[in-house]
């Protein structure tokens, strides 16, 4: 019997990476109710469009990671006249390239995202961080890159003059 049980575990987790694969990371992030102000933030900045149809890899902040920000943070961000800042902000999250596991992410500290500005990847006390965010899950493959939720929005550094 319990053979049975792991068999249908099995098969139900299989079929949902599969399903998952099929789909581009907005649909993939769209279907989960823990990223609906990821999504929000997307169409904020004009990015659903790019993200779809571009191959990358996302460190996707959860509905409780931009619960972190401060107090209005998320509501300034998320303001017309703020979409640039947004856009950022959102790049900031992202790498060009699909394929990026957490062991090819692993083997190199510093990563060069959409935004231009580096987040280090590193094993730190028996868990990966992305900057000070912690990995949650790692390796969600869609069908145009890679998820990897982390408990908190990386803000990018201020560029320099």
């Amino acid at each position: 019997m319990k053979k049975v049980i792991m068999s249908i575990v099995l098969t139900a987790a299989l079929s949902l990476n599969v399903f998952a694969a099929r789909e581009n990371i907005v649909d993939v992030a769209a279907g989960n109710p823990a990223f609906s102000t990821l999504v929000r933030a997307l169409k904020a900045a004009g990015l659903v469009e790019a993200v779809e149809n571009g191959t990358l890899t996302v460190f996707a902040p959860t509905n409780e990671a931009f619960e972190k920000l401060d107090d209005g943070v998320l509501e300034q961000l998320l303001k017309p006249e703020n979409k640039d800042q947004l856009a950022a902000v959102l790049k900031y999250h992202v790498l060009s390239g699909g394929g990026f596991t957490l062991n090819k992410l692993l083997a190199r500290a510093d990563w060069e995202t959409l935004q231009e500005q580096n987040v280090t990847v590193r094993f730190e006390n028996g868990r990966v961080r992305v900057n000070d965010a912690l990995l949650q899950t790692a390796d969600i493959a869609c069908a145009n890159g890679t998820i990897h939720v982390i408990d908190s929005v990386l803000i990018p550094p201020e560029k320099g003059p």
